[in-house]
């Protein structure tokens, strides 16, 4: 499987600034712009146009989030078998026909809610599969130590792009109404795949299976990504944490507008404001976050920034009106920083450590494990405000946020200075060393 690049050993580029990192780099930045403009537009035509109710709107997040616990292992094993960039143009140029069926539907006529959860769940899937290739491709364009600055530029455009692309969602919205904005995401996605046409180096040769060896199955293949995992100590910590965090992570950016509307009354511009000083905060941490690494080790701030950058964090609850209401401004910021600095540090160690023809299936286990734990901490979140109330569910998921970040104190990152980035024959101390 895959193309007869693939088959040929190029030659890495010496900086991230060259010209194939840079391909790479502004077409993601355009594709995730226009995702944002779908994040916003996608609800808005289940609401105006066909009238969906709270709860068939709410399924349409669900369509789209159970790719990962559905698809996410299987894909990171057939990653690791296929060219990654042929794979993540296919996703891309799939991406963009299905995002456009959506326009097209409204023109002629013939939109329903059925082919917007079908819109939803393919779109997720291709998803699953372009990310997993995509964080497994980064490493072929990229020396070990320069995934740290490639890593905190691509982390840094996301997060602009959650700032940027919902007011260009809205203005386009009221320019040409839901559906057709959401053109302009199908349109960034056929940017990225021109981009990534475009790059030059060719992916490094996969290792041929001795004559008359037998393929491994799929589930041995997967069985294979997750032991790598638990035998890593670090990537199995980081999992834990990134798991525990999201868990918790979810139910403040469920439970915060409830909140902010509902207790404290505010009105929907300043709650949109605040909730977007979060994206501030991941461009911040992203540019921040080689310097960081630099001054205090790429180990070390890994833990330093989910348990002690990430305190104000125990802010948001004490939110009030007046000047009060800078305090979830200043939480949001503070975690969404010290969660980007702490991923990039930990995405560069897994890029860095894993061996190539593994890499895949350990993305796969990654995502599957911390996206898996958002509908979980979405339902606990729900159903403790139900029985405690918001403001003290608030309380218990922020405390369990900061304390999200104990996983990597207690671990072997404690007894490093920097990540061992150059190989996976890197030697780790003992836990708790």
């Amino acid at each position: 499987m895959g193309d007869a690049g693939a088959e040929t050993e190029g030659r890495r580029p010496r900086a991230p600034r060259d010209r194939d990192f840079l391909l790479l780099w502004s077409g993601q930045t355009v594709s995730e712009v226009g995702s944002q403009v779908s994040v916003l537009a996608l609800p808005l035509v289940a609401v105006v146009l066909l009238k969906a109710t709270a709860f068939q709107v709410g399924l349409l997040s669900v369509a789209q989030t159970s790719a990962y616990l559905l698809v996410a292992l299987p894909a990171g094993a057939v990653v690791d078998r296929v060219a990654k960039r042929r794979l993540m143009i296919g996703c891309d140029l799939a991406l963009c026909a299905v995002i456009a069926s959506v326009p097209l539907g409204h023109a002629f006529g013939t939109l329903t809610l059925a082919q917007l959860y079908g819109v939803a769940f393919v779109a997720g899937v291709l998803s699953v599969f372009f990310s997993i290739a995509y964080q497994s491709y980064l490493p072929t364009l990229l020396e070990a130590d320069q995934l740290m600055s490639g890593n905190g530029k691509l982390a840094a455009s996301q997060s602009a792009a959650q700032i940027a692309g919902p007011g260009l969602g809205a203005g386009l919205v009221a320019l040409v109404g839901a559906a057709g904005a959401m053109t302009a995401d199908a349109l960034s996605f056929a940017v990225s795949a021109a981009s990534l046409s475009a790059i030059r180096g060719r992916e490094p040769r996969r290792p041929r299976a001795a004559a008359g060896t037998p393929r491994p199955t799929l589930r041995a293949q997967i069985g294979a990504g997750l032991a790598h995992v638990a035998r890593d100590p670090v990537l199995r910590h980081s999992l834990a944490f990134t798991g525990t965090a999201n868990f918790f992570v979810i139910m403040v950016e469920t439970l915060g507008p409830v909140y902010l509307i509902r207790t404290l009354h505010l009105g929907s511009s300043l709650v949109g404001l605040l909730l977007a000083l979060g994206a501030v905060g991941g461009v911040a941490g992203g540019v921040a976050a080689k310097g960081l690494a630099r001054k205090v080790g790429s180990a070390r701030v890994s833990w330093l920034a989910m348990t002690v950058m990430s305190l104000p964090g125990l802010l948001i609850p004490l939110t009030g009106r007046g000047w009060r209401v800078l305090l979830f401004g200043a939480g949001w910021i503070s975690w969404t920083f010290s969660s980007t600095v702490s991923s990039i540090s930990l995405t560069s160690y897994r890029q860095a450590a894993c061996p190539p023809d593994l890499l895949g299936r350990v993305s796969a286990a990654a995502r599957w494990i911390n996206w898996g734990t958002l509908p979980l901490g979405g339902l606990a979140g729900g159903a403790l405000a139900t029985s405690l109330g918001v403001r003290p569910t608030l309380w218990l998921a922020v405390i369990g946020g900061c304390c999200a970040g104990l996983w990597l104190f207690f671990s072997p990152l404690r007894g490093m200075r920097d990540l061992p980035l150059p190989g996976p024959t890197a030697v780790l101390p003992a836990a708790g060393a």
